[in-house]
């Protein structure tokens, strides 16, 4: 295992697992413009990374993954246009390295998940959460908006009609409301969050990571619309050229687990 840190946000790996920790429990792991680049960098990094097969990512201490943006630092941070533009570009790099990231992502939620930490998980390609977990924006309280980058992700997995609700009431919506609309994947006991997002994370890496890669980016071109090339769809026969086919397909025959190296 190997951990790097970069204020509050660190990375803890265990291969072929990546974790991104937003790591502020005190404050329910909020994040300044500093913080927003910190995700952005943790995800870039984690995406050029071959030897990673999946990326988890955890609110620390178990009662938050995280309250979003640190109100407290508006003052600095967010209050001239320019202030406002640098710390918008902070938080658009930070979504787009986390919905741009090769690998498959896991949202592990604990407690709350609201604002910016709301935007992350939708980045996520599946989000997994407690009982007792709640979601929500209620930014219209502060008289804040959210940017198009900010509502992309969350537009493209619920749909306008669960983002408009979210947004235009403030109300924090709970597990079950979450699951109902989309937000989450999978609800699960307050006790087994952990654990049952390891788990869920685990099954994923016992995939072919090449395809799991090629999966995502397939889904992704899809969402974006047009025309699919001759290239493209040349592109979904590469893994039968791959050593991972040939192992997947060996292995199937001998009834034993395969032992996927990513080529």
């Amino acid at each position: 295992m190997s951990t790097s840190d970069a204020g509050t946000v660190r990375i803890e790996r265990r291969a072929p697992v990546a974790t991104v920790w937003l790591d502020r429990p005190g404050r329910h792991n909020v994040l300044d413009r500093g913080g927003w680049l910190a995700v952005a960098r943790a995800f870039r990094e984690l995406s050029a990374d071959d030897a990673v097969a999946a990326v988890a990512v955890r609110g620390a201490g178990g009662r938050a993954f995280s309250a979003g943006s640190d109100i407290r630092t508006f003052g600095d941070e967010r209050d001239t246009p320019e202030d406002v533009r640098r710390y918008s570009a902070a938080i658009a790099s930070a979504m787009a390295a986390v919905s741009g990231c090769r690998h498959p992502t896991v949202a592990i939620i604990e407690g709350i998940c609201v604002g910016g930490g709301l935007e992350i998980a939708a980045c996520c390609d599946l989000r997994i959460c407690g009982e007792s977990s709640r979601f929500g924006a209620p930014i219209h309280r502060l008289g804040l908006t959210m940017s198009h980058d900010e509502l992309r992700p969350l537009l493209t997995l619920l749909g306008p009609g669960p983002v408009l609700e979210i947004l235009l009431t403030g109300e924090l919506i709970d597990a079950e409301r979450a699951h109902a609309i989309g937000l989450v994947n999978r609800v699960c006991p307050d006790g087994s969050v952990a654990a049952e997002g390891a788990a869920l994370v685990d099954r994923i890496v016992a995939g072919a990571p090449l395809v799991n890669r090629w999966h995502k980016k397939f889904i992704r071109r899809l969402l974006a619309g047009g025309t699919i090339s001759a290239e493209e769809r040349a592109e979904a026969d590469e893994a039968f050229s791959t050593r991972d086919y040939q192992e997947g397909r060996k292995a199937f025959i001998e009834k034993r687990p395969p032992r996927f190296r990513g080529e």
